[in-house]
């Protein structure tokens, strides 16, 4: 059953938040379709999905389609930060194995087009908020299908609550226990673990990793109408093991079945 619409929010994208499952990144694969590419992007929207792809920001204020803070870390032969190269020069950069480039966020949603859900993770843990968030709701004001933003950054997603409120926007989240967050300290990461940061957030939903779900917390934040997507979802038998703490699912690596509750 989805919980009450909030005040603002398309129903559309609402309905679309606990409807197909949400390919990550686009629908891609090894060897094969990029991810957070535009062929990714067409083919998830083509066999019935929504997606998920990451957005960050370029020297020169757009916002563009990249997981990784740096260029040469997994997908291009070229080098350099993202932050630090015009959008321009970023568009002539090609996806190892493929001739796609590195999209603009305006690019992703003209292909899918309103056909399904497109969810945009904001990629500002260590940086300023404000320039991102700006122009993604600047994208999203002129966007004719349904949309929601997510971020790691409780204040990314309370950008959007004071500034864009018609935005459905979620809390991205993880258990915190691996060795990519050692820098933070054992008692912050129990208080994001147990989704503290709510209360900084105030989304309309959560978007929590595997590794911490089920989780008490998030239990009792979706019984008060917060719906909960699971992230990253690589096996059915794996969405098997949370689908009844969830709402819809991030995916990859294989065709979900229909979910159910």
């Amino acid at each position: 059953m989805i919980p009450a619409r909030p005040a603002g929010v398309s129903a559309e994208a609402w309905a679309a938040l606990c409807g197909p499952p949400l390919a990550h990144r686009g629908l891609w694969s090894e060897g094969g379709t990029p991810e957070n590419s535009l062929a990714a992007f067409e083919a998830a929207a083509s066999a019935g999905y929504g997606m998920e792809l990451d957005v960050q920001l370029s020297a020169d204020g757009e916002a563009v389609v990249f997981h990784d803070d740096r260029l040469e870390q997994r997908l291009t032969a070229a080098s350099g930060r993202i932050a630090e190269r015009l959008a321009a020069d970023l568009a002539e950069v090609r996806i190892k194995g493929s001739d796609e480039a590195i999209p603009t966020l305006a690019q992703a949603l003209a292909q899918v087009d309103g056909r399904s859900l497109v969810v945009i993770e904001l990629k500002v843990l260590g940086g300023e908020v404000g320039p991102l968030e700006t122009r993604v709701a600047e994208l999203l004001s002129g966007y004719d299908g349904p949309a929601a933003m997510v971020s790691f950054n409780p204040h990314s997603v309370g950008w959007f609550a004071d500034n864009a409120p018609r935005v459905l926007r979620g809390l991205n989240s993880a258990a915190y226990h691996d060795a990519m967050n050692w820098t933070i300290a054992p008692e912050e990461r129990k208080a994001l673990a147990e989704l503290e940061h709510v209360a900084v957030a105030r989304p309309h939903f959560l978007s929590l990793g595997l590794d911490m779900l089920p989780s008490p917390s998030a239990d009792a934040l979706r019984a008060k109408g917060l719906p909960v997507a699971a992230w990253t979802v690589r096996s059915q038998a794996q969405w098997a093991r949370v689908a009844r703490h969830c709402d819809n699912l991030m995916f990859e690596g294989f065709r979900p079945e229909a979910r159910t509750q």
